[in-house]
Parts: structure tokens; sequence; C-alpha cells
């Protein structure tokens, strides 16, 4: 079984209390179709865990078979730096069909961000640390996304709420004793 490389720190973006006793770790890719479904589903589980979940978003673009991930993930870290990663989050996965660069500019400015560091952003500004968290995919194991970690250890198993909150529920329980 595949395990979480590095542990989650204070690069990760999270949502939900460090104390958590359970943590979910997606890789994903903003662009990714099956990613877009997931997403409904993890939040989903996020609000059926509540405080018993810490959910982290690590960046996994696929450049290859999805040409705006990659500059997605860097309009999602420029958020990050203005404390806005979520909203961005949100924003780009529930508009999926439109991660061209005006739309990713768009999406940026409307969540009050500056266009000089959008257009930094699409230039590279961040390339750094979208390479720091596809390298510890990789050294995770992840070949694809999205790809999950339940308390660090790879979950393989379905992603459907039914499925991960069994699971989830399971670890939380096991960690409160």
């Amino acid at each position: 079984m595949a395990h979480l490389t590095p542990p989650v720190g204070p690069q990760d973006k999270t949502q939900g209390p460090e104390t958590a006793p359970v943590t979910l770790v997606e890789y994903g890719d903003y662009e990714c179709p099956a990613c877009g479904m997931a997403y409904g589903i993890l939040k989903r589980v996020q609000n059926e865990m509540g405080d018993d979940l810490r959910f982290v978003f690590r960046n996994f673009p696929l450049t290859e078979v999805h040409p705006h991930a990659e500059h997605a993930a860097a309009i999602a870290e420029e958020a990050a730096v203005a404390g806005r990663f979520w909203p961005m989050h949100d924003l780009l996965f529930e508009n999926q069909g439109a991660l061209d660069d005006p739309s990713l500019v768009a999406y940026g400015e409307q969540l009050g961000l500056g266009e000089r560091d959008l257009l930094a952003a699409l230039g590279g500004s961040h390339a750094q640390r979208i390479r720091e968290d596809f390298l510890s995919g990789v050294r995770s194991g992840v070949n694809g996304t999205p790809t999950l970690f339940v308390n660090g250890q790879r979950y393989d198993g379905p992603v459907d709420p039914e499925s991960l909150l069994v699971v989830l529920r399971q670890q939380a329980l096991s960690n409160d004793r």
C-alpha cells in the first residue's frame, strides 16, 4: 500500500481542524473530468464528517492530457497567497469547461486578485510550488487523478459518498480509541 510522502504539513492547503482524527488528501487536476465528479462527492463527505475530517488538496496537473491544468493550478496558488485558495478551488471545479487563460484571470479578479499577480502566476511564478506537489504525488505512487489518501495511506476503493464515509468513519473511530 502506498504512503503519502511527505506527510501533511504547513505547505499544504487544508480545510478542517488540524486535530481531526482523519485527514483526507486529494491529488487532483482542475481539468480532470473524474476530479470534477469527485469534487461534489468530497464536498458531501466533508459536510457529513464535520470536524472529524481535515481535507487537503495537492496539485497534480496532467498537462499532456489537460492543457489548462497547470495554469489553473497556478491561479489557485496565486489565490492561496491572498488567502482565497478554497474559493478559487471551488470556482475552478465548478467551471471546468472554461479554464482558458482569460477565464482564469476573470476568476481571480472576481475574488479580488490583481491582474498583474494573476498574469505572473500564468507566467510561472508558482511553478516550483506546483512541481513540489506533483513530485510528492509521484513519490507517493500517484499515477492518475483523483488519487486519495486517508491518514497517509492510499485509498483505492470506490469514490462515492457511501464507500468513502464508511472508511473515513472507521478511521475516525479507530483514532478516537
